[in-house]
């Protein structure tokens, strides 16, 4: 078969369609990310990668802490919500009738509805050009109880959101085979 060559392209699937929260000046707000993966397992890390432009990186930047929040496939529409809409102009939480809840941190705001939440403390910002590379040490993770198999997070009952920029730009559940 052959090749057709792109040029330099950021080609990967399939990306999380996960909800970054930050306190931006003392306010909850969540922004979606799919430029992210984990980066460390000892210690546990996360990176993400934030535009510039977004006000949730406010929030990382004034507090040193933000939150992950892995949304499962019922909550594609304020996934793609928190995508679209800045919290500069929108209560956000308010909005997506997010109910919020802060851990170890105090300061990460956390989605309930979210089955799977993990409380990060920044360890690096690298300024990459168009996004901050956001690492994050990930200081405690939570689980939704149901979604918990053998004690262990069962990605079947979380049922992740994933994302697909090209060539449709569309939501998408994991499918086992």
């Amino acid at each position: 078969m052959q090749k057709v060559t792109l040029g330099p392209r950021i080609v990967l699937y399939p990306l999380p369609a996960l909800l970054i929260g930050a306190n931006v000046e003392g306010k909850p707000n969540f922004m979606a990310a799919a430029w992210s993966g984990i980066a460390c397992s000892e210690p546990p890390m996360i990176s993400v990668a934030l535009r510039h432009s977004r006000h949730t990186l406010k929030g990382v930047e004034e507090n040193m802490t933000f939150s992950v929040n892995v949304a499962s496939v019922t909550h594609h529409k304020e996934v793609d919500y928190c995508g679209i809409v800045s919290g500069t102009n929108a209560d956000k939480v308010s909005v997506c009738g997010f109910k919020c809840f802060y851990g170890k941190l105090e300061n990460a705001p956390m989605i309930e509805q979210c089955p799977v939440n993990l409380e990060c403390r920044v360890e690096h910002m690298l300024d990459l050009g168009s996004h901050v590379l956001v690492v994050g040490k990930i200081e405690e993770t939570h689980v939704t109880g149901n979604c918990l198999t053998g004690g262990n997070p069962d990605v079947k009952k979380i049922r992740p959101l994933i994302f697909t920029p090209l060539p449709d730009s569309a939501y998408h559940g994991l499918v086992s085979l």
